[in-house]
């Protein structure tokens, strides 16, 4: 596989997460492109919050339920469906993060990477 079909894959896996963040009326969403990041350990992060761990919970049981059905694609691994507060879904090439208003507002992951290329994407209403 060559480097521009697997930046495409990543690109299409990053949408495809977007759009089912929007799905769940994720807010705050977030793309942190990370390809030019000497020392990032994915092609891009995808940020959103929640408003609840309910809604927090939701919006992960989406992203991947839209993720399996539009590219047949799975996380690696999950991390935080317990607490809720930030679920982090490590598909490789691109890692989602569902947090907590509060929780994301403490951790900062905008900031951390401030190097990386920033897309905001409008809320849906």
């Amino acid at each position: 596989m060559t480097k521009d079909i697997e930046e495409n894959d990543s690109k299409t896996l990053c949408d495809t997460i977007v759009e089912g963040m929007q799905e769940n009326k994720a807010q705050n969403i977030v793309v942190l492109d990370l390809r030019e990041v000497e020392s990032a350990v994915c092609d891009f992060f995808v940020i959103c919050s929640g408003e609840s761990t309910t809604q927090v919970e939701g919006i992960s049981s989406t992203v991947m339920r839209h993720t399996r059905s539009e590219l047949s694609e799975k996380p690696w691994s999950v991390e935080g469906k317990t607490a809720r507060e930030w679920i982090l879904m490590d598909y490789v090439s691109v890692v989602a993060h569902v947090f907590y208003r509060e929780t994301r507002e403490f951790f900062d992951l905008e900031d951390l990477w401030s190097d990386a290329v920033r897309t905001d994407v409008p809320d849906l209403n």
